[in-house]
């Protein structure tokens, strides 16, 4: 099945056989697993998944790839294609009466990466690994640690539900048609139980957004809206930060215990 990408979807379908095997061992699939693989393009690692798993389901937005995958298929009972748009698939609901917790796998449009993310953590419940192929600036930013550039409230939005690692890099040329960018495989490996300890998740995050949202001022300033000036000033002494100190040299920690301040 050779259909040509279209561009307006952001289609760039992995050609090298080398990462495409790389993907599949990097996601500790078993016999008696459950996949969802999202964005299977031309079914090419759909192949080597359904050979690992008990099941897959792989959910495409292109109708027409999708129908030629159904074709493909057909006399493979394990694997299902669904035609559809990812964001409004609902993981839960659809794996129900699955036993287990799924695994996740896709090659993900650029320019829906974050909402994807987000769509699928919410639904975290059901999913006990994601492994995606994203822009390596943004795999960069979800497995950034405090201090780094490239540490900001997504990171910590990730790295709060998950474990997040950077396996490896994959060059540009070996998609087609190459993007200008080149990819990343990470692994967000679903925690049990959240990173850190809080008592209001939306007011962490809220002390999170509001910090990022002006991450060139010093923390105090930024938090200034969110957070009274008598609790910053004793969250600066109790924690030993320098007042000075700007939003990307905290860590998920001390986030945290400033939101714990807070009530």
């Amino acid at each position: 099945m050779l259909r040509k990408p279209k561009k307006r979807l952001g289609q760039h379908f992995l050609i090298s056989p080398h990462f495409k095997q790389k993907i599949a061992q990097s996601c500790d699939i078993g016999k008696g697993d459950t996949v969802l693989e999202i964005g299977p393009g031309r079914g090419e690692l759909t192949v080597i998944l359904a050979e690992m798993c008990a099941s897959l389901v792989a959910v495409e937005f292109d109708r027409e790839l999708a129908a030629l995958l159904k074709d493909k298929f057909k006399d493979k009972p394990s694997v299902e294609i669904i035609a559809g748009d990812i964001l409004r698939f609902d993981p839960a609901g659809y794996f129900k009466n699955h036993s287990g917790k799924i695994k996740v796998i896709g090659n993900i449009p650029y320019q829906i990466t974050s909402p994807i993310i987000q769509h699928l953590i919410t639904q975290r419940n059901c999913i006990e690994s994601i492994g995606i192929t994203i822009q390596k600036e943004l795999g960069e930013r979800l497995t950034a640690t405090p201090g780094s550039k490239t540490y900001g409230a997504f990171s910590c939005f990730v790295q709060y539900y998950t474990e997040a690692k950077l396996l490896f890099v994959i060059k540009r040329g070996c998609f087609y048609p190459a993007p200008k960018v080149d990819s990343c495989f990470v692994r967000l490996k679903i925690r049990t139980e959240p990173a850190v300890k809080v008592n209001d998740e939306a007011l962490f995050f809220r002390i999170i957004r509001a910090a990022f949202n002006k991450r060139r001022k010093t923390l105090r300033n930024s938090l200034q809206e969110v957070v009274g000036a008598e609790i910053i000033e004793k969250f600066f002494g109790l924690r030993h930060i320098d007042r000075n100190t700007r939003p990307e040299s905290l860590s998920l920690e001390e986030f945290a215990y400033l939101s714990r301040l807070c009530g």
